[in-house]
């Protein structure tokens, strides 16, 4: 039997799926944080059941794509029962959407979610009297009694038909809602004034707090490090071979090592990241920028892509299945490569830290830079805006429990990435690297790594790095972005280059195509030959602006001032003529009506 969880978004299905499973799918206090059919087996009454958590919805006539893959799995599964979820201060509103679901006798249950803090918030709901007028079970979600809910769910699916009345008035005398109006503190947030100054505080109070020299996230960096270089470089000295001795010091210690060693760094941000979800801030935020958004051709939603985007391009990617209009997800796809992720922070930090002894004003630049261009490419691509529909998440104290499970998710999913895909990169490298076509063990020029990959050094010889070295790291990215660090620990100890060089190189970083998770994300959306070919466009142009910056850094920036001048009059030409207004001739003429 396949089980369906049905239910408006935000209404605590996917923590039902994860109570009901034991698995651990993401969730959130925001809108669109499932965006695909998420399925897993367990037992229900000693049997079986798959049990299948699907993206919110609020009407069989769907606006958003999540909405309507949500509409479509349903209509491809007609006999599956459903556990309709609501939360109890949403529940009128989850009425409608119920009531079409069973109107032709489909088996469902009400499971009714968040009931302690609707009643905390004034709100009063007869349960007894809500099953008898609603004609089918309900039932309270109890995270403390999972077995017995788990038995009384079973009882309940097993239970004969019975029809919905659909009664709009069936509420009456029995449910009382929460008090209505925003409280002192929302009030705040939803004003644009206080709201966005106060995002932009937050986000450079956790950059400074990550990457300022002497603080939590430089301190547990230089921790690892020391760890990695002095005490376990330290016994791999001593190690008699020296093709173990390579093997262990410069393959793994030197390379896995560099990158373990801004762990805590990324842990951090993902932590801030993890507070501002979980308090339901980004609801106010996106509600705020949609303006903003709309100039560029997107809306308010783009912003929960865009903020994932610091964390993970492929989890981003993703939910860009909640925006309304496939056109706008295609945008903000091609924008989100942009945003620096937390795989790119390891090779910012390896090539500020060879420059600045304090690198958080150099990350803040960079991340500021990779943001600007996110924004850029969408304002260059920018469209017809569908109309902004969103729920707002309640505003609520981030629970100590939650972010800290969450915390060691994401922790444990970087861990599994460098100890799988990573380390078995390192490995591959350093044996190219240390090893000539006859299988003796020499230097680095004489190996097979560097008579394979000696024709790629032109590619940033435009930069000052005519290396072949150099351009194995920064391709070696499209395997996952905490390659090039390791690349460059490992065959350098740091970066060897000069500022400008240092700098054309993150710009680069910054703008090339996304990792091959990313890449596969993409294609899941738009398909593979779109997706490879925004990757292929995204590599090109990040060259053709790492020469660009290193040319301005050389003292040509005079000389891209003066060459920029005709295509920022073309733009503004392109926009004058799309802002113009034609009316049809005579009788055939448009009214227009206020």
């Amino acid at each position: 039997m396949k089980i369906l969880l049905v239910g408006n978004p935000n209404a605590g299905k996917s923590t039902l799926f994860n109570l009901l499973t034991g698995a651990h799918e993401k969730v959130g206090n925001w809108h669109g944080v499932t965006v695909g059919a998420a399925e897993r087996e367990t037992e229900l009454g000693g049997r079986k059941v798959t049990l299948c958590d699907l993206p919110g919805i609020y009407s069989m006539d769907s606006m958003s794509m999540e909405e309507k893959y949500t509409r479509d799995y349903l209509l491809e599964n007609p006999s599956s029962p459903v556990v309709f979820v609501s939360e109890c201060a949403g529940l009128e509103r989850s009425l409608p959407l119920l009531f079409s679901l069973i109107k032709n006798g489909r088996r469902t249950v009400l499971v009714l979610t968040k009931k302690r803090i609707f009643e905390r918030e004034g709100g009063k709901i007869d349960l007894g009297e809500l099953e008898k007028r609603i004609g089918i079970s309900v039932i309270v979600c109890d995270k403390k009694r999972r077995k017995e809910f788990k038995e009384e769910l079973n009882a309940l699916l097993n239970a004969p038909k019975r029809l919905c009345s659909g009664r709009k008035d069936l509420l009456e005398g029995i449910y009382t809602p929460v008090c209505e109006g925003l409280s002192r503190v929302d009030r705040l947030l939803c004003n644009g004034f206080i709201c966005i100054p106060f995002f932009i505080v937050l986000l450079l109070f956790a950059f400074f707090f990550t990457f300022a020299k002497g603080l939590p996230g430089d301190l547990m960096k230089s921790g690892v490090e020391s760890l990695f270089s002095d005490v376990l470089g330290g016994y791999a000295q001593k190690i008699s071979s020296p093709v173990v001795r390579s093997l262990i010091a410069d393959g793994l210690l030197g390379s896995i090592g560099g990158v373990f060693s801004f762990l805590p760094q990324i842990a951090l941000l993902f932590f801030f990241l993890t507070l501002m979800d979980e308090s339901g801030f980004l609801s106010r935020l996106a509600m705020l920028t949609d303006g903003f958004f709309a100039k560029l051709g997107l809306n308010g939603r783009a912003t929960f892509s865009l903020l994932m985007g610091f964390g993970c391009s492929a989890a981003a990617i993703l939910t860009t299945r909640g925006l309304d209009d496939k056109k706008i997800q295609r945008r903000v796809i091609l924008s989100l490569p942009y945003i620096p992720c937390s795989a790119k922070l390891p090779v910012f930090l390896a090539l500020s830290a060879s420059f600045f002894e304090n690198p958080f004003l150099a990350v803040v630049v960079l991340y500021t830079l990779g943001t600007l261009f996110s924004l850029l490419v969408a304002f260059l691509l920018r469209g017809k805006t569908p109309p902004f529909v969103m729920e707002l998440a309640p505003l609520q104290i981030p629970r100590p429990a939650f972010v800290l499970k969450s915390l060691l998710f994401q922790i444990k999913q970087f861990i599994i990435k460098v100890a799988t895909v990573v380390t078995a990169f390192f490995l591959l490298s350093w044996l190219l690297s240390s090893f000539s076509f006859s299988f003796v063990f020499c230097e680095a020029e004489a190996s097979m790594l560097a008579t394979l990959c000696g024709g790629l050094k032109f590619l940033f010889a435009p930069i000052g790095m005519g290396d072949w070295r150099i351009a194995y790291a920064a391709l070696s990215g499209l395997v996952a972005k905490e390659n090039v660090a390791g690349a460059l620990m490992m065959f350098y100890g740091g970066f060897p280059y000069s500022f400008q060089s240092a700098f054309a190189f993150a710009v680069f970083m910054l703008c090339c195509s996304p990792c091959v998770s990313a890449i596969t994300a993409s294609a899941r959306e738009v398909g593979w030959k779109r997706a490879c070919l925004y990757a292929l466009i995204q590599t090109v142009s990040a060259l053709l602006l790492s020469y660009v910056a290193y040319f301005m850094l050389m003292g040509g920036a005079v000389y891209v001032a003066i060459a920029l001048v005709p295509l920022v009059a073309f733009i503004i030409i392109r926009k004058r003529k799309r802002e113009k207004i034609r009316r049809k001739r005579r009788n055939s003429a448009e009214k227009l009506h206020r």
